[in-house]
């Protein structure tokens, strides 16, 4: 990821909408959400849900599949992931005692299947 990339995603996300919803995503993963149950669980109309995701999938941190006869959007997590690790790269030049901290904030939630957090 490179400057501009991370200027886009971190613009799309500096709104609070916008953020609610990505947070959302990323929360239904990976079955993700169709445009009206996001609109509805965001309290927004359809129509700004639909600008607001329009923002998101131009910034790459969301992608909609057609399913039928609705979108299903999905969070983007090797973007996100790219993303967090963009701005943390050079954590603390490279002092391990001050880093560690923060890395170990990072440990996913939902560990790998034989390994503990």
């Amino acid at each position: 990821m490179d400057n501009l990339e991370a200027i886009t995603a971190l613009g799309a996300l500096a709104q609070s909408t916008r953020l609610d919803t990505f947070r959302l995503l990323v929360k239904h993963e990976p079955d993700g959400l169709p445009v009206g149950e996001l609109a509805k669980i965001v309290d927004v109309p359809q129509n700004t849900m639909s600008a607001h995701l329009k923002t998101l999938t131009q910034a790459g941190l969301i992608s909609g599949e057609r399913h039928s006869r609705s979108i299903i959007y999905r969070a983007k997590l090797d973007v996100f992931r790219e993303l967090t690790l963009f701005l943390i790269k050079d954590c603390c030049g490279g002092n391990a005692e001050i880093c560690t901290p923060l890395i170990a904030e990072l440990m996913p939630c939902c560990p790998p299947v034989g390994v503990s957090a």
